[in-house]
């Protein structure tokens, strides 16, 4: 895609990055996403953080944060991923998508750079994050594909602290750019917008096949743990019949055990023009999604216990209780067997689950607090 309209003026320096190449006709190709925007000496790609400067791409937000939160886990959501524990969560800002129902689009759509007011090095957020308690770092609120270098750095300095990495992405990116990335992630959540190709394309600017590409190219790498989200939007992508084909291509192309969550949509950003999805509309995906074979599917943003427990696909045991972000019930033995039949649940845990709880909590680099409340 062609990044002609997005010239804009570029403050000094930029972080250099790797994935470009130069064309005849004197721009630089970005090959971190499939837009491939072209850009000469001052323009800025798509996403808004990456530009061409000095006959190369570099990106303008490294090291720099939209803010710090520490969340409960199961919030990214990831619900087989160390449960209960605090992630220490941030992002930057822009992305590589244009969805009109994005609910981080005040971050993801920002050309402010007021809104970068957290300046942080990749040492400092592993060290914040190994001194407040928290179990891995969440790299969310826009997609870390775009702060990749940032991205990669913190994340190899969590490893060295004994920090986990999450990624909360939407997996629109290069082979390059995901092999890069997911190399150095423990964990990954991807949003799956839909199982349409057109509703990618008008609504999110974008495209499915990539997307696509990115799951099989996870899962069959099995480094990283790997969890998918579909936000439900009533009259857009919550038909049985898409539903169908997207729990169908899950279970076939990437295994039943992939965590699956349907989520509720409320109205924002450009796309208020839609009633907020009814519970009723995730019950009947979650039945779709385990009438097709997955073994995992849960239901969020709205209050459904009995959605977001997970079961021993073995025998039927509750082994993870939840009411919304906090667990209510623990029947997982060793690191992840069933406490009834030994049956193991794919995923990563621990002998006990965390305690943080569904509460959040806004930090400042450099200025947080001693502990966690």
């Amino acid at each position: 895609m062609d990044a002609a309209a997005a010239i804009e003026t570029l403050p000094a320096g930029g972080h250099p990055t790797r994935l470009w190449h130069r064309l005849p006709d004197g721009r630089v190709q970005c090959d971190v996403c499939p837009r491939a925007c072209r850009l000469r000496e001052g323009q800025r790609g798509f996403c808004f953080v990456r530009a061409g400067q000095a006959d190369a791409i570099v990106l303008t937000t490294y090291g720099r944060s939209s803010g710090f939160c520490i969340d409960p886990i199961e919030k990214k959501p990831l619900d087989h991923f160390l449960p209960g524990t605090a992630t220490l969560s941030f992002g930057t800002a822009g992305c590589n998508l244009g969805c009109r129902f994005c609910q981080n689009w005040d971050i993801s759509t920002s050309r402010e750079w007021d809104t970068l007011a957290d300046a942080a090095s990749p040492a400092a957020i592993a060290t914040t994050a190994e001194r407040l308690g928290c179990r891995s770092v969440a790299f969310t609120y826009n997609d870390p594909v775009i702060f990749l270098e940032y991205a990669v750095d913190v994340a190899a300095a969590c490893r060295e602290r004994g920090i986990a990495s999450v990624a909360v992405t939407a997996g629109y990116a290069t082979p390059a750019a995901r092999s890069a990335l997911f190399a150095t992630m423990d964990a990954a959540n991807v949003d799956l917008k839909g199982f349409d190709d057109e509703t990618y394309r008008t609504v999110c600017l974008a495209r499915l096949a990539p997307v696509l590409d990115t799951l099989e190219a996870t899962a069959a790498a099995g480094r990283t743990w790997l969890e998918i989200t579909t936000l439900l939007i009533p009259g857009l992508n919550d038909s049985s019949a898409e539903i169908e084909a997207l729990t169908r291509w899950i279970a076939d192309h990437l295994g039943p055990s992939v965590p699956l969550h349907f989520t509720a949509f409320h109205p924002d950003h450009r796309m208020r023009d839609r009633p907020p999805t009814p519970a009723t509309t995730l019950a009947r995906a979650r039945a779709i999604g385990l009438g097709n074979g997955l073994r995992y599917v849960y239901t969020g943003n709205i209050h459904d216990p009995v959605g977001q427990t997970t079961s021993c696909h073995g025998c039927g045991e509750r082994l993870i209780g939840r009411d919304g972000y906090r667990i209510t019930s623990w029947s997982l033995t060793g690191h992840g067997s069933c406490g009834r039949c030994g049956e193991v649940c794919p995923g990563v845990f621990e002998a006990v689950p965390g305690t943080w709880g569904p509460h959040r909590q806004a930090i400042r680099i450099g200025g947080a607090p001693d502990g966690l409340g």
